[in-house]
């Protein structure tokens, strides 16, 4: 009998009680007990609710209080000394490890002060990982069994479910040799950590799990042999251990053709195939599959929320079946739900037309159980019926279409993406206007977004206040950081953007074409959610966006303030995009909206313009060859249309964080300053990659993620090290990241220290 699988549900709850239970606990508002209650309490309710639509494979192991590979680092104690010198517990050293900790000696506790391990994006998705740092001195071991605890949890409800890993392959090669160790290769340990794997599975078989669900998406990527052999040498060695549950090893998030000889005739009970990225690679995967073996077919979306087209899906699945035989075959989501929304039922505001084209993770569970059914011959007509109305509704819809902006996009060409002059001479114009010292100091954008901020925009948005007192706050607000970076003594200033909720809603509910949701959160990192908002149209700018916020802060203060926009890959790559137009389409359109308020900005006097794209590297296709080569292309070229509209004199500035960046990516858009992530970096080579980079630079001096506040002897040491392979001349002094997280005490003391330690090298250079 064909089944149905959920690869993992989202867990920070439909009401976000995840984040609200552990950003108390950081504040020590909460207890330990009532953070695990709030845990436990998630967990059971995504259980249930699968349970009762029908999911016959349900995951377990797939929430975490922070990182799912944060918790494995944790429980194969993958765990820097630093972190375990303090005698925290295991939640606490976790904690450290994904935002870092400081906290002053008390009477019966020393003083601490560490950093935050590097985050980086999980392969082209906007949730981020924290990455395992290996060293010489790593030595694997369990710290507890987390994942048999949850399955035995489970199991006390009565529900049966499959354990999640992420495989042995995919967790050395996500990750890096610590500082100290740079010589070593992870993959050289797979050994060491595969008998530990082992005694995991024998605990989860003792428990009960009769099978195991283990991650290997690193197959989606351009493996060099060794990895492709590491693959095998994995799953020999744990396939053929007697007595160990069934092994299902997963892949997701793009095709496998290239890697597919090492998943050949390997002793384990399936294979996991994500066929909505990826529905070339049909054909051939089943032709690989053993006859003692599963598919379990990827064929509802985990990463968009587009409602799945039954008739599709059930073909394809169909083709499965035909081959295999219908106990062979498992129909489930293409990857986990984490990167979608909890459930559509908590938006009651969308227009229904619109609604009724949409499938959060709720939904997506029981699409599979649906889908599951009509192949296995049950009777769905009537969902099968309204799921083609809804189909048809949205390929029929005039709400798709605009002519206008069609056209638009179609004139294009090099011209328009082209700034007026070079940088050499853009420069010289520059320094006449701005005359900036050396070690310009800045920062990225935003400031701390306060409760009053908050409290203050819902209820614009309730209609409580009206549009003027809501102006008249955000104005005051604005001064208020005008007039605390001016003490603190920063060069070019930022307005704050206390008006903003998201740097891509904002701009999202200010173009036509978008529509958005009340409680679509989806998790980024940590206790960091987002509610991306979704591209249902083609997308044209009304009317200006953020010109005025920017002339009122310009108005009270004779230092440079930089215009904030979010660029245009970063608008689509951090929404939910349209699955039936190209994305090159969607990011042009998108630019030339931005075009629009880039050149009205300048028209309002704004000199200096900053077009954030930290999504860049994001979106780059996760192999090699000419897909990859065309994103770049377009990706810098609707940077290129966004901003080339100004004058030489107008400095351009552009921003990306938490990824592993190509200089040569970054030079092609051709912005006057880039301002780049790198506090949590570190590699010295990544600092000599940007040596040759023609324009101006500012790598990141601390980590916004991490309440630690960095001395002025710190920021002194890294800059240090930055000048001996970075020229001064060419270097800005910024943090990784807007201020947005932070508290203002932090900001203010991370700032001052900054700053300080600019002006120490300006004196420096002087001399």
């Amino acid at each position: 009998m064909v089944q149905s699988a959920v690869l993992g549900f989202p867990r920070i709850g439909p009401n976000r009680e995840l984040k609200k239970i552990t950003e108390s606990y950081w504040k020590g508002k909460a207890s330990v007990d009532e953070l695990l209650k709030v845990g436990k309490d998630i967990r059971v309710a995504n259980w249930k609710l699968q349970k009762e639509a029908g999911v016959d494979i349900i995951p377990s192991n797939d929430f975490s209080y922070y990182d799912q590979v944060l918790d494995l680092s944790l429980l194969f104690n993958v765990v820097p000394e630093r972190y375990t010198k303090y005698d925290l517990p295991l939640l606490d050293i976790m904690f450290a490890m994904g935002r870092g900790l400081q906290r002053k000696a008390t009477e019966t506790s020393k003083a601490i002060d560490v950093t935050a391990l590097e985050m980086v994006k999980w392969f082209d998705s906007n949730y981020h990982y924290v990455r395992p740092t290996f060293s010489h001195s790593t030595e694997f071991k369990l710290n507890g069994q987390k994942p048999v605890d949850e399955f035995l949890e489970a199991k006390e409800l009565g529900i049966q479910t499959r354990p999640v890993l992420l495989g042995p392959v995919s967790f050395l090669l996500l990750g890096k040799a610590d500082k100290g160790s740079l010589d070593l290769e992870p993959l050289s340990l797979l050994d060491k950590l595969l008998p530990l794997y082992k005694e995991l599975l024998t605990k989860l078989q003792v428990a009960g799990a009769t099978e195991v669900q283990l991650d290997e998406p690193v197959l989606v990527l351009d493996l060099e042999k060794s990895a492709q052999s590491a693959i095998r040498k994995a799953y020999e060695y744990l396939g053929k251990q007697p007595g160990l549950p069934r092994i299902t090893l997963a892949t997701y998030f793009g095709t496998t053709l290239p890697n597919l000889d090492s998943l050949k005739k390997l002793p384990i009970g399936g294979l996991h195939f994500d066929f909505v990225r990826a529905p070339e690679q049909f054909d051939k995967v089943l032709n690989i599959i053993e006859k003692d073996q599963v598919l379990s077919v990827g064929i509802v979306d985990g990463r968009n929320i587009w409602k799945n087209n039954f008739a599709k899906s059930s073909e394809l699945v169909g083709k499965a079946v035909s081959k295999l035989g219908s106990d062979r075959v498992v129909v489930a989501t293409s990857s986990s739900l984490l990167h979608t929304p909890v459930d559509l039922e908590n938006e009651p505001k969308l227009d229904p037309e619109i609604k009724d084209w949409f499938s959060f993770a709720t939904q997506k569970v029981k699409e599979v159980v649906i889908i599951r059914k009509n192949v296995a011959g049950e009777d769905v007509k009537a969902e099968l019926e309204a799921n083609a109305k809804s189909v048809a509704s949205r390929a029929a819809s005039k709400r798709t279409n605009d002519e206008a902006v069609q056209k638009r996009v179609a004139s294009i060409n090099e011209k328009l993406s082209t700034r007026s002059a070079p940088f050499a001479q853009r420069l010289a114009e520059q320094k006449k206007v701005f005359d900036f010292p050396l070690f310009p100091t800045t920062t990225i954008g935003s400031f701390p977004q306060t409760k009053d901020i908050r409290i203050n925009r819902n209820k614009f948005v309730k209609g409580t206040i009206s549009a003027e007192e809501y102006e008249k706050f955000i104005n005051s607000e604005i001064e208020s950081v005008i007039r605390f970076q001016e003490e603190v003594g920063l060069d070019f200033l930022v307005h704050g953007e206390p008006e903003r909720n998201d740097m891509v809603q904002y701009f999202g509910e200010k173009i036509q074409g978008y529509t958005f949701t009340i409680n679509g959160w989806v998790q980024s990192y940590g206790s960091r959610y987002v509610r991306p908002p979704i591209i249902v149209g083609d997308l044209s700018r009304p009317e200006a966006m953020s010109v005025k916020e920017s002339v009122y802060a310009q108005s009270i203060t004779t230092k440079p303030v930089k215009g904030m926009l979010t660029g245009p890959v970063t608008c689509l790559r951090w929404s939910f995009p349209r699955d039936d137009v190209d994305q090159k389409t969607q990011a042009m359109q998108l630019a030339l909206a931005l075009r629009d308020e880039v050149n009205d900005l300048e028209a309002a006097g704004i000199k200096v313009i900053q077009v954030d794209e930290p999504a860049i590297r994001e979106g780059l296709p996760l192999r090699a060859g000419d897909e990859r080569s065309a994103y770049l292309r377009w990706a810098a070229q609707a940077f290129r249309v966004a901003t080339s509209g100004v004058q030489s004199k107008t400095q351009i500035h552009s921003h990306f964080c938490y990824s592993d960046l190509d200089p040569s990516h970054i030079k092609a858009l051709d912005a006057d300053v880039v301002s780049i992530e790198f506090s949590k970096k570190d590699d010295p080579n990544y600092i000599a990659e940007f040596k040759e980079y023609p324009n101006h630079i500012g790598l990141g001096l601390f980590d916004i993620h991490s309440p630690r506040v960095p001395s002025k002897e710190e920021f002194i040491s890294k800059i240090e090290n930055i000048l001996k392979s970075y020229p001064a001349d060419k270097f800005w002094v910024n943090p990784d990241c807007g201020l947005k997280t932070r508290e203002w005490d932090e900001t203010r003391a991370s700032l001052t220290n900054m700053v300080a330690a600019a002006k120490h090298f300006r004196e420096q250079y002087k001399k």
